[in-house]
């Protein structure tokens, strides 16, 4: 054992952070990497944005400017020769502010312009949540200070689907009370607006439900206490001979339940929905089909001219100035050049799929052919894991729909003539169980033999696994009641 120094050749795969950059911005979908380039250009005073379109001449001078090396040193302007230091020098810090922060951006925060094309309706208040609807009703009772604070407490324990989570014990002990008095403040929450609210289950739910429809004691009741399974697996021969009474006075009674709310907190939500925004358009154009990258309220960056022309003057820079713009200049350029390769590899991508999925675009589903990420990868000679972050959380829109990238990529199923993709099969399950007849619904078997008819060649078991991965239920529970 000793101390010693060696030197060793080896050859290592390093991430450096300018590939970091553009392996994450490949991956980001569009709202995402709008929000990024914001955080960009509040952080990078040599990116700005740009509201119009780029002259031809602008926009070779930033292309050229990317594909050379990053470095400061060999950043020039070809307008530069008419920009002496003494007319740079005199540009003044309040012109510059005037001209550059309008929206906020260099003084430490951002306040984007208001779409003039967005409606009232994007900016109106919040409408009341669960938890302030049952609070309103508390503080408009009669109740004494002990027990509201209490049913207080019961009410931060009460979910967004309306169902409490904590059992009486825990809220005594939570609160400082007797178990009694836990279960009086439950009592009192049950009975406010909406119905069933404050239960800990489905059952409990819809018995609190029953009360003001004055169904309790009746057969109801009974059914919703002891006979939740077999409703669902639809016994009802068997829950007639229970109950000594007809099978339609189950059926009714079974219709009755069916309209309760099993969620009376859902209609409380504040939940925004979030659109998706598509990445690809994929249009017909002159008997084919075009393919455009979208880049709707997408800030479209440039370097800052102020901050280039100074940089070529860096005898008036002290040394610090001169290391932060060189800087922040190699970090701007090398995030230009990463939006450009990450929209080239989107776009190579998307034509690649358009290539081997031609028949969905002229037919709908019914054409999608099995694709992998190894077969676009090996036509792109690309690595497999590029493709899966160029597809990742992507979406692509054409005359079918709104679809995401990776529903291209599917398995394949064997026929005599070749081979049909899953989400075919998938797409003609779904077409057959919805023409089925609902007093006597498929089997899992007779679909594959009805599938086999098309010469699709499937065994009753994937029938079953593709039916639950479309949410269809079973046989059993398809069939209609009546």
């Amino acid at each position: 054992m000793e101390h010693r120094l060696e030197l060793k050749m080896l050859q290592k795969l390093i991430m450096t952070p300018q590939l970091q950059q553009a392996i994450k911005l490949l991956q980001l979908p569009q709202l995402e990497l709008s929000q990024t380039l914001q955080n960009e250009l509040v952080e990078n005073p040599l990116l700005e944005e740009t509201t119009e379109e780029a002259s031809a001449e602008e926009t070779s001078t930033e292309e050229a400017s990317a594909e050379e090396s990053p470095d400061a040193d060999r950043f020039e302007d070809p307008d530069d020769t008419e920009a002496p230091l003494e007319k740079l020098m005199e540009y003044t810090v309040g012109e510059y502010f005037d001209s550059r922060s309008y929206d906020g951006r260099d003084l430490g925060y951002f306040t984007p312009d208001i779409n003039p094309t967005q409606t009232l309706e994007h900016y109106v208040s919040e409408g009341t949540d669960l938890y302030d609807h049952l609070t309103w009703q508390l503080r408009l009772g009669d109740a004494n200070g002990q027990l509201r604070e209490v049913a207080e407490v019961v009410i931060g324990n009460i979910d967004d689907n309306g169902y409490l989570q904590a059992s009486d014990e825990e809220i005594s002990i939570y609160a400082g009370c007797s178990a009694g008095l836990a279960k009086e403040a439950v009592g009192l929450v049950q009975s406010f607006d909406p119905i069933g609210i404050g239960a800990r289950d489905l059952r409990e739910c819809l018995v609190l439900q029953l009360g003001p429809l004055k169904l309790r004691g009746t057969l109801v009741e009974n059914l919703v206490t002891h006979n939740l399974e077999d409703i669902e697996k639809r016994r009802f021969q068997q829950l007639a001979n229970r109950y000594a009474c007809a099978t339609e006075e189950i059926k009714e009674a079974v219709k009755i339940i069916g309209a309760l709310e099993p969620k009376p907190g859902r209609g409380f939500s504040n939940l925004q929905p979030i659109y998706i925004k598509p990445d690809v358009y994929v249009v017909r154009a002159d008997g084919g089909f075009q393919i455009i990258l979208n880049d709707d309220n997408m800030p479209r960056l440039k370097i800052n001219n102020y901050y280039k022309k100074l940089l070529l003057h860096k005898s008036v820079l002290q040394k610090d100035e001169k290391a932060y713009l060189e800087e922040k200049l190699r970090s701007a350029v090398w995030l230009l050049k990463s939006l450009d390769h990450r929209n080239k590899t989107i776009y190579r991508v998307s034509e690649c799929i358009l290539r081997f999925q031609e028949d969905f675009f002229n037919n709908g589903v019914s054409g999608l052919k099995p694709l992998n990420l190894k077969d676009v990868a090996q036509e792109l000679e690309l690595h497999e894991s590029t493709i899966s972050r160029a597809t990742s959380n992507k979406y692509l829109s054409c005359s079918h729909g709104l679809f995401n990238f990776r529903f291209f990529f599917s398995s394949g199923l064997r026929t005599n003539t070749g081979s049909v993709s899953s989400t075919s099969v998938k797409d003609m399950i779904k077409k057959l169980i919805a023409e089925e007849d609902n007093n006597k619904p498929l089997s899992d078997q007779k679909l594959s033999d009805m599938l086999k008819s098309f010469d699709i060649k499937i065994a009753r078991r994937t029938v079953a696994k593709y039916r639950e991965e479309m949410h269809f239920p079973p046989q059993s529970i398809r069939k209609n009641i009546i």
